[in-house]
């Protein structure tokens, strides 16, 4: 049985003919070139979304909850941007203790951080549980916990040189997340990936002596759910620049200063109606992208697609307000209707406004990443 879907009254035809070769190339062909056009598309979505591949699939993992507590509260259920100053710089990156140790240690790999990104906030966050039944007596009410970054060991010495990042009070019996801002070290770690040793967490009363780790307890990689386990959060920005609209309409400007539609066909063909036979106005029409068909479903958390939009119609004269015409455009519009000069087309119904949208996934080392892309969605058309 052939791969492909053709009939058995179609090759008899074809044996016929005698050029039934000929036409089995061509079918091949023809698939072989879907199949390329398929592939060279995917790998220009990748480049928008500033990959190279896919990252790898590792199986169905949970993202950390405050991963997707931040992807809700910047983005709506279809990924689009709320507001583009909630989120600090352009993407966010969570990352899992890896040493996974029993001591309040914790260290954190950034390989998948590119250099050219720019660090704007680190922040360690630690699950505080709470203290065992036995203690809850004690006279202690709050505690200092200082995050050190930990250093090269000292040569005079042989000890354990560390720096300190943070320091700060909290109520000794108190349970949840506590966060220390580690900037610094970060900072320090992307500069000389070798520099990072890791960070060290010391709890201290307010007299100044160190407390039993039995009484103040921060949840581990190794004994506690994924849930509650250290955590590195990252706030870069990738340095993406906006693909304003003016350097679009710069782009398609002609040689004589008209500015041309992205199709090289005319406006009849594009916005002539066939059912009403009238041509349609210039308007929003839905353009859905679904990551499940793209084959990017097992690595993508949220959304699993979103409504691009695109823009369709004419923008006929007189142009009306509805159109949401610029003075450019208006005007363009009446040379064109009085023909007064050769080569000047209508106007063309373009985005006139763009949102980004908001990507939560898994990278290829299972670290989960909220990243921000500008210009994915055609908020509303015009005639430009």
């Amino acid at each position: 049985m052939l791969m492909f879907a053709i009939s058995f009254a179609s090759l008899l035809c074809a044996a016929a003919a005698r050029p039934s070769l000929n036409y089995l190339e061509n079918h091949f062909a023809a698939e072989n070139e879907s199949e390329e056009v398929r592939s060279a598309a995917i790998k220009r979505l990748l480049e928008v979304f500033g990959m190279e591949d896919p990252p790898a699939i590792h199986g169905h993992k949970q993202a950390p909850q405050y991963m997707l507590d931040l992807y809700n509260t910047v983005a709506d259920v279809d990924g689009v941007t709320k507001d583009p100053y909630l989120l600090e710089g352009n993407t966010v990156r969570s990352f899992f203790d890896k040493l996974r140790s029993e001591q309040v240690e914790y260290r954190f790999n950034l390989s998948t951080v590119a250099r050219t990104e720019k660090i704007l906030t680190a922040e360690l966050h630690l699950f505080k549980l709470r203290p065992q039944a036995s203690l809850t007596f004690n006279r202690h009410h709050f505690c200092q916990v200082s995050v050190y970054q930990l250093l090269d060991t000292s040569v005079n010495n042989n000890t354990q040189e560390k720096k300190l990042l943070s320091s700060r009070l909290i109520p000794v019996h108190s349970t949840g997340w506590e966060v220390f801002t580690i900037t610094q070290a970060v900072r320090s770690w992307m500069v000389d990936e070798g520099s990072n040793l890791g960070l060290h967490v010391v709890v201290r009363t307010l007299g100044g002596s160190q407390m039993d780790m039995k009484m103040i307890r921060f949840a581990s990689g190794r004994n506690h759910h994924q849930s509650k386990q250290p955590m590195l959060v990252l706030f870069t920005d990738d340095g993406r620049r906006s693909t304003s609209l003016e350097k679009n309409k710069r782009k398609q400007k002609a040689p004589n200063g008209s500015f041309t539609c992205p199709s090289s066909r005319s406006a009849r063909s594009v916005d002539y109606s066939e059912e009403e036979g009238v041509s349609s106005p210039c308007q929003r029409m839905p353009l859905y992208v679904d990551f499940e068909e793209i084959g990017w479903s097992g690595w993508i958390v949220s959304p699993r697609g979103y409504n691009a939009y695109h823009c369709k119609g004419s923008c006929p004269f007189p142009l009306g307000q509805n159109m949401r015409p610029t003075n450019h455009a208006t005007v363009q519009s009446i040379i064109n209707a009085l023909k007064l000069m050769k080569g000047i087309e209508t106007p063309c119904c373009v985005p006139d406004k763009l949102f980004s949208i908001n990507l939560l996934y898994f990278d290829d080392d299972e670290n989960v990443v909220l990243k921000q892309y500008n210009d994915m969605v055609a908020g509303s058309c015009g005639c430009h």
